[in-house]
């Protein structure tokens, strides 16, 4: 896989769930602009797919008093997938809590005040006109095969341009947030009255793109251009891979040569692995049972949760296979 290509997956994967699902498809991508996101895709498929069987990885921390599970999940799958069983769903059923990367808002208003805030452009300041004439072609041409208005996204930034046209071929090719992880594993802990909390807020994780320079959003929706045609494949591979707990795998899809572009693997893998860590080994210091649930991709690879918690001492053990 180029370098390029395992960008556009890794960075595809480790967005936020209610980022890169477009949790609010239900509203217009632009308040200026009626089209939705549901309105784009039309109607969702009725025919309910067969149901397969699949055994993503897991693994535990433990010590006298203490339990934690590490999953890694997808934040958006096609459904049928069945994975909440055997070692995982007994784990995650004797658990005290959940925690995930970030728990939705339980106020639907707020999602879309936090992008108006950080995710849309100044005003009289449209994406087209921050695009030159070569990416701004291919940008055209984007829209055009999914069937996007051509002024739906000229009030968003080019970093949130590009997750919208990573994540819109995936939701016509099937793939739902109703059925990634995050949002069957929530489903579960409401069903059991089990508390929910998170590592990061959403306005931490939009930061993470926000924070890049204008050239580097540019650089991004290029590089996410390119791949436009062939998303769907890379993350049907990903996805197979992670239903196999196939580590190698995956640490290669979504890491190998992502190292080359050090400020945004540090910002989406490294220092949020650090920080995660962290946080586990604090809450080693407390009693109880802690069912955690974050993106694949920061639990395979040199640089993984589990990596850096080795080094601070703490020993993570893969229990399902």
């Amino acid at each position: 896989m180029t370098i390029t290509r395992t960008l556009r997956t890794t960075a595809a994967t480790l967005t936020l769930a209610g980022v890169t699902a477009l949790g609010f498809a239900s509203q217009p991508l632009l308040a200026r602009d009626q089209t939705s996101v549901a309105e784009v895709l039309g109607a969702a498929p009725t025919t309910a797919p067969a149901t397969q069987d699949v055994n993503p990885a897991m693994w535990i921390v433990r010590d006298k008093d203490t339990t934690i599970y590490l999953f890694g999940t997808v934040h958006v799958l096609r459904p049928g997938l069945n994975w909440l069983k055997d070692d995982i769903k007994a784990a995650f059923d004797g658990s005290d809590e959940l925690v995930l990367e970030v728990t939705e808002p339980e106020d639907p208003s707020i999602m879309p005040t936090i992008l108006s805030k950080m995710a849309t452009n100044p005003a009289g300041t449209t994406l087209r006109s921050l695009l030159d004439a070569p990416v701004l072609a291919k940008y055209e041409s984007a829209l055009g095969t999914l069937k996007i208005p051509a002024a739906s996204l000229d009030g968003y930034k080019p970093w949130f341009a590009a997750v919208t046209l990573t994540t819109v071929p995936l939701l016509m090719q099937g793939y739902d947030p109703n059925s990634g992880a995050e949002k069957v594993l929530s489903n579960a802990a409401k069903a059991q009255a089990k508390p929910v909390g998170q590592l990061e807020t959403i306005e931490q994780q939009l930061g993470i793109f926000n924070s890049l320079a204008t050239k580097e959003q540019i650089a991004f929706l290029d590089v996410t251009l390119d791949g436009v045609p062939e998303v769907t494949t890379q993350i049907d591979t990903m996805v197979d891979a992670w239903g196999k707990g196939d580590l190698t795998r995956l640490d290669t899809l979504l890491n190998e040569g992502f190292e080359s572009y050090p400020g945004l693997y540090d910002a989406l893998l490294t220092d949020r692995n650090t920080n995660w860590a962290n946080w586990i080994k604090t809450r080693m210091e407390q009693p109880g049972t802690v069912f955690i649930a974050v993106g694949a991709a920061h639990l395979v690879g040199k640089d993984s949760v589990q990596a850096i918690l080795e080094k601070q001492g703490i020993t993570s053990t893969r229990i399902s296979k």
